[in-house]
């Protein structure tokens, strides 16, 4: 699989360091990929600037916050064309509920990634908002057990460096 993007190796380690802490220095982080920090820091900039890395974010524990029930919700639609597709994928925008959205192939259209305080409200988000939504044809839902991966988006061992 060719590689969109132009990558040293020294890049992907400070991919791969800054996905487990996006928090550290540019001094720390100069020292673990090996390069004093000036070069470190305009790499990183680079990667930035180029959109490969997309953004700090601070992971939050949703339980810790009366958040317990995570849950996904296969979504088919009546009618695939383009407009309804569209329509659909920007309607999940409005829903706090729903903190990732996938279009997919197979089966169903969407995936929906849904955090919820309790069973109630999400049952009231699937019976109200998304069962009741235009175009929506089936929602199959799935409640979680538990978490028992955790990891980032990118698996570096899959990678070619």
């Amino acid at each position: 699989m060719p590689l969109k993007a132009d990558l040293d190796a020294i890049d992907w380690k400070i991919l791969r360091e800054l996905q487990q802490d996006g928090r550290m220095t540019n001094v720390e982080l100069s020292g673990r990929v090996g390069i004093s920090a000036p070069p470190c820091l305009r790499r990183v900039r680079r990667l930035e600037e180029t959109g490969i890395i997309r953004g700090y974010r601070a992971l939050l524990n949703a339980p810790a916050l009366g958040l317990d029930v995570v849950a996904f919700c296969l979504i088919g639609l009546h009618h695939q064309a383009d407009a309804e597709l569209k329509t659909f994928a920007e309607r999940t925008r409005g829903w706090p509920i729903v903190r990732d959205a996938w279009m997919v192939s197979g089966e169903s259209d969407f995936l929906l990634h849904c955090v919820a305080s309790d069973l109630g409200a999400f049952q009231t988000f699937v019976i109200e908002a998304l069962a009741s939504a235009p175009n929506v044809d089936t929602v199959r839902t799935a409640l979680t057990i538990r978490r028992v991966k955790d990891e980032g988006l990118v698996a570096f061992s899959e990678v070619r460096t």
